[in-house]
């Protein structure tokens, strides 16, 4: 769990505002009141991306993402919701979710199959540890 708990240690950054940030982001992106992963895929999918975040689910190299790619897939209208809740500024929320997101997806599918919405949250909690 090496990795996945690098990525964990950069999201949570030992209370730092932005990893806090980075971490109130991810749970809302990938829970179940935002539709989960999949829900998340579908939006990449709408916005011409979703060979993208398929690439982070599946078991090859994550292909990366800018933080244009990023406000475009999910939206500006969301990505200032999620600043404006964490607190911070939407670019640099960005930067930190284009660093971060497709390595916690591809850890999050080890086998290259997303879980479902139950397990998944599950997951994130355990790897969270009620962080956010």
């Amino acid at each position: 769990m090496g990795i996945l708990d690098n990525i964990v240690g950069a999201l949570t950054g030992g209370g730092q505002g932005g990893n806090d940030a980075l971490v109130s982001a991810v749970t809302h992106l990938l829970g179940q009141e935002s539709g989960g992963l999949g829900g998340l895929v579908q939006k990449f999918e709408q916005a011409g991306m979703g060979d993208l975040i398929k690439g982070w689910i599946s078991t090859g190299p994550n292909p990366a993402i800018n933080a244009d790619q990023l406000r475009a897939a999910l939206g500006s209208d969301v990505v200032q919701q999620l600043a404006q809740r964490a607190g911070v500024d939407a670019n640099a929320l960005l930067g930190g979710l284009a660093q971060q997101l497709p390595g916690l997806i591809d850890k999050l599918t080890p086998d290259g199959v997303a879980p479902d919405a139950n397990a998944l949250t599950g997951l994130l909690g355990q790897l969270l540890g009620g962080r956010s």
